[in-house]
């Protein structure tokens, strides 16, 4: 067998194909394409391609969003949701009484820098009656006798950065400290309040305080509470008794000023003070609730200062 006459035979073959493919029209067919061209973000009209699906065709939910049972749905969900919340509130305000809770937060600057004077020099203080609009006591941003919730609480807070700040000063501080700190004062607030509220239940007071009003007036010895500890952090163990004194005196005051016209309120509306043993035993009560300011006072600040 001639391999030389087979191999040219060979060449030539492939030589004819070459030249065959370089005479082949532009006309001719295309290879098969085996992906579609997405490059220009969508896919070319192919001969099932109809122009009202392309004029048609957006975003994947606007079919969903343009049928009217979507929208009856929809409008179905607002309205569930609504009326939950309302249940929502009414069950919560049945606990937690949250508009009332707003009258007692209802402060301005103004106010908190009157309050916190009146706190501190309550000496000079002549009217002590709250005001009333149409048998509902005002706003206390319009009252300063008025009590409210935002200078205890934010007292409250403020002894207990306080407390910390003094603790770091003496190496003792720890959080564990600083969290039984802030429980034992929450703790002795509260035994307060319900020893209050007991006592007027036993004295049978007829009075318009309320539990809240009780947390407020009880909150106003925080103020001095850290009156008394920063002084004892600037001019030691001195300046914290003068301090405190002032500050436990400045605070009794402002409680019988303040309670007598809750608690004798039947005697104070008559103008006169109706002898009696009732009116002896809350004359007791408003004193030793004002007696127990400057305790607790005493109590939750002596060891923080050394």
């Amino acid at each position: 067998m001639d391999y030389s006459t087979t191999s040219s035979g060979f060449r030539q073959r492939k030589l004819q194909q070459k030249a065959r493919m370089r005479n082949a029209t532009p006309d001719g067919p295309e290879p098969s394409q085996l992906f579609d061209d997405t490059s220009t973000g969508r896919r070319a009209a192919g001969p099932g391609f109809r122009g009202s699906e392309a004029a048609g065709a957006g975003y994947p939910g606007q079919a969903l969003l343009s049928d009217p049972m979507s929208n009856l749905a929809m409008a179905y969900g607002s309205s569930l949701a609504s009326q939950g919340k309302q249940i929502v509130d009414k069950n919560l305000d049945r606990f937690i009484p949250i508009s009332k809770l707003k009258y007692y937060f209802a402060v301005d600057t103004v106010y908190v820098g009157r309050k916190l004077g009146l706190l501190v020099f309550p000496y000079m203080h002549q009217n002590w009656e709250v005001s009333y609009q149409q048998d509902t006591p005002v706003a206390p941003r319009f009252d300063i006798n008025a009590p409210d919730l935002y200078i205890p609480a934010m007292a409250f807070i403020t002894y207990i950065l306080v407390a910390g700040l003094a603790l770091g000063t003496q190496n003792r501080f720890s959080p564990e400290i600083l969290g039984m700190q802030a429980s034992s004062a929450l703790v002795w607030l509260i035994i307060e309040v319900l020893a209050t509220l007991l006592s007027l239940y036993l004295v049978t007071v007829n009075t318009d305080l309320t539990t809240i009003d009780l947390i407020a007036f009880s909150g106003y010895k925080y103020v001095g509470m850290i009156v008394g500890v920063v002084a004892g952090l600037l001019f030691g163990r001195t300046g914290y008794y003068l301090m405190l004194l002032w500050c436990c005196i400045a605070i009794f005051v402002f409680m019988i000023k303040t309670l007598r016209l809750k608690i004798l309120s039947e005697a104070a509306a008559q103008g006169v003070l109706v002898r009696g043993a009732k009116n002896q035993l809350r004359m007791y009560l408003t004193m030793a609730i004002a007696g127990l300011q400057p305790v607790f006072m005493y109590w939750l600040t002596y060891h923080l200062v050394r």
